[in-house]
């Protein structure tokens, strides 16, 4: 079971979430920011601090962003496992159901 970063964090990227995580597993890409499954820690520590609501356990997930856990674990297909978000930077990429969103987040 992991933590899963749903739809109202596209355009937003507080990062208060990774700031909080004690292992380094919420990586950034164009859009949003995403759980590494296999190193998420199911800690729970990023989830209170989110200011959009955007992260759920994985079973907890609301019906209308279930697609997001598989966009969570699908992001990491061609990266693997790092071994922390702070290695490796922005990722200039996005999940095709994320970069196929419109405009969203603040003033959009």
């Amino acid at each position: 079971m992991t933590y899963v970063i749903a739809e109202p964090c596209v355009d937003v990227l507080d990062r208060a979430c990774v700031e909080e995580c004690p292992v380094d597993c919420i990586y950034e890409g164009e859009r949003m920011l995403y759980i590494h499954p296999d190193e998420c820690v199911d800690c729970g520590a990023c989830e209170p601090v989110c200011p959009v609501e955007a992260i759920f356990y994985e079973d907890d997930v609301p019906e209308q962003w279930k697609e997001y856990y598989r966009a969570n674990v699908d992001f990491f297909e061609d990266l693997g496992s790092p071994g922390g978000a702070s290695r490796t930077g922005k990722i200039p990429k996005d999940h095709p159901l994320i970069a196929a969103l419109p405009p969203m987040g603040e003033g959009h």
